[in-house]
This record gives C-alpha cells, sequence and structure tokens, in this order.
C-alpha cells in the first residue's frame, strides 16, 4: 500500500548479566529507545504482577508501526547529518578553537570527547559533547582519555589535535629553558604522544580523519617567537610524516594554519589594546589586518576543520591550508 519499510534491525537487546543495550543511529536515537524500552520493562512487570501481561496481535503493532503519522515521521527524518554516528576526539577544547570544534561536530552529529586541561570542561552543556579534565603533555593521564574514548563509545573515526600555548615573546638569546622546554612539551610532544595513542583505533575507523592546528607561524615566523615558532614546524612536519605513514591505513592527516584568531581567552581586551597601540592601529583594524580585512574567529577555522574531516577532502592527504584571511607574507 505504498508504505515505506521500516529498518528491521533490532533496536534493542538483552545482554544477559550486564543489562540492556540500545541501538540508534546517533546518541539522542539510542537515548529514545532506552527511555522506551525502560518503561515498557516496568510496564510489563507491573502488569504481571497484577494478573498477567500479554503483547498486541502482529496486526495492531503493524497498524501502530506504520500508520499514517508514523510514515510521515519517518520520511521527515530520511536526512543524515554530516557526521551521524561518528565518535571524535578533540584536544584544547574547553575554548577558542578546540571548543568551536567541538560544538560544530556535534551540531553535525558526531559525538566528541572534549580534552582539555581546564575542568570547566566537564560541565559543557552542548549535547553530545563530554568532557575529560587531563593534561595532555602526560603521556599516561592521555592514555586514559583515549582508553575512556574507546570504553564509552567503542571506537575513534576523527581527531582534532588542537592543544597548545603562545609562549611569551624572547629573542633566541634570552630564552628561558622552562619557556622553550614547556612550548615543545605541549606544542609538539603531546600531539605525537596523542597519535601514538590514537593510531590503533582509528585504524579501524569509518573513514578516519585527523587534523592538527599548526599556525601561521610554521610558513612566516617572526622575531621573538622562536620557542613557539619552533614547535609548530616541528608539529607541521609530524603530520607529514604522518600522512606518509598513516595513508596505508586509510587514515588522512591535514594541517590547518591559523592566524590572529582573537576570540580566544589568551586575548583580553587589555591585550588587544596593548597589541594594536604598537602597531599604531585600532583594535579593530588591528583585527582585520590581512590580505581580505576581514576577523578571522574560532568557528571559521572549525569550519575548515569540518571540511578536512569530511567527504569534500576524502582524497586529500599531508595538506596544509591557512586560515588567516590572507596574511601577506605568506602569499
Amino acid at each position: 500500500r505504498n508504505l515505506t519499510q521500516l529498518d528491521a534491525a533490532p533496536r534493542w537487546a538483552v545482554w544477559p548479566g550486564h543489562g540492556v543495550v540500545t541501538f540508534g543511529k546517533s546518541l539522542e536515537e539510542a537515548k529514545i529507545v532506552a527511555d522506551i524500552s525502560e518503561h515498557t520493562i516496568k510496564a510489563i512487570q507491573q502488569a504481571e504482577k497484577l494478573g498477567g501481561w500479554r503483547s498486541l496481535s502482529q496486526k495492531d503493532l503493524f497498524g501502530m508501526e506504520y500508520w499514517e503519522l508514523e510514515q510521515a515521521k519517518l520520511k521527515k527524518s530520511a536526512s543524515t547529518k554530516n557526521f551521524q554516528g561518528k565518535i571524535a576526539l578533540v584536544t584544547g577544547a574547553a575554548s577558542g578553537i578546540g571548543k568551536a570544534c567541538g560544538i560544530a561536530l556535534a551540531k553535525e552529529g558526531a559525538v566528541v570527547v572534549a580534552v582539555d586541561i581546564n575542568p570547566a570542561i566537564e560541565k559543557m552543556q552542548t549535547p553530545g559533547v563530554f568532557g575529560i579534565t587531563c593534561d595532555v603533555r602526560n603521556k599516561t593521564a592521555l592514555n586514559n582519555a583515549v582508553e575512556n574514548t574507546i570504553k564509552q563509545f567503542g571506537g575513534l573515526d576523527l581527531l582534532i589535535s588542537n592543544a597548545g600555548i603562545f609562549s611569551s615573546a624572547q629573542s633566541i638569546e634570552n630564552i628561558d629553558d622552562k619557556i622553550w622546554e614547556q612550548s615543545l612539551s605541549l606544542n609538539l610532544t603531546s600531539h605525537q604522544q596523542l597519535l601514538q595513542a590514537c593510531i590503533p583505533y582509528l585504524e579501524c575507523g569509518i573513514s578516519p580523519s585527523v587534523v592538527i592546528i599548526g599556525s601561521k607561524n610554521v610558513p612566516a615566523p617572526g622575531p621573538g617567537a622562536a620557542s613557539y615558532s619552533v614547535a609548530k614546524a616541528g608539529l607541521t612536519q609530524l603530520a607529514r610524516v604522518a600522512a606518509f605513514e598513516l595513508g596505508k591505513k586509510g587514515i588522512r592527516v591535514n594541517v590547518i594554519h591559523p592566524n590572529a584568531v582573537f576570540d580566544t581567552g589568551v586575548w583580553t581586551d587589555k591585550v588587544l589594546k596593548s597589541r594594536a597601540a604598537q602597531y599604531g592601529l585600532s583594535v579593530h583594524a588591528y583585527k582585520t589586518n590581512n590580505v581580505l580585512k576581514t576577523e578571522i574567529t574560532s568557528a571559521d577555522v572549525a569550519m575548515a576543520a569540518l571540511q578536512f574531516l569530511g567527504p569534500a577532502f576524502s582524497k586529500t592527504t599531508g595538506a596544509q591550508i591557512p586560515v588567516d584571511g590572507g596574511n601577506d607574507r605568506v602569499i
């Protein structure tokens, strides 16, 4: 009768000795099935105490599942989001670029594990985003965060390696040893350790892809930023080698080089005014000091990251793309 057949795959199952397992195309759908199965079980148990329970006939069940409004709902929910069913891990996700990436992935259907040293990460209210407090420089803690991701969601498909810090300006002859080591540890070594922990699971992922957040300082470094620029250059080289090694496993690795992303915790109003004054510019002019005369936001970088992770760049690996409004030194 011109009806659309419902998906015949199971939606829930009893796992003896453990409990009930529910299945869905998304976290939201799986939760709905969990709610339905939970109150159905209670209804059956209560009915049994009152004298017995039996299900509807096959004919009546068919009528419920295939009535007009259910069919309309089925057609309405036919569209699938770009990252529906994907599991993603994002580091440095409590603010700035990392936070924007996590939110954007969740909006497009992914389940996101957001990692940050800031405990506030565990209080993020975005549906589909689950925070883990972790100092990514601590290899044991980082491995535990990855393992917890796998235990919670069963796999890993997407990785945005973003955690980093911009070191205070120091000339090479005056670089403090602690500043140098801190930059190398966070901006380079932690990313290598993250890749090392994630690769065995990305190998089993669905269209697995990695985006590493670099910096404009890689193609166009400036004076006083040696510790930061050297670490980011090393990170970019790490990504290039990873693209070679992981290509045979079907894992893509690409790099984004942002510049002048001012909507982060580092750039307070006071710092912005001070830096703008150094160049004799207003704050607005300083923010838009690029070829396109436009302001770059964390959301802009996140948008580019999602494109790299998605099907539009499914045949691209080892690439580097700037998100900087056009920098004359880079161009």
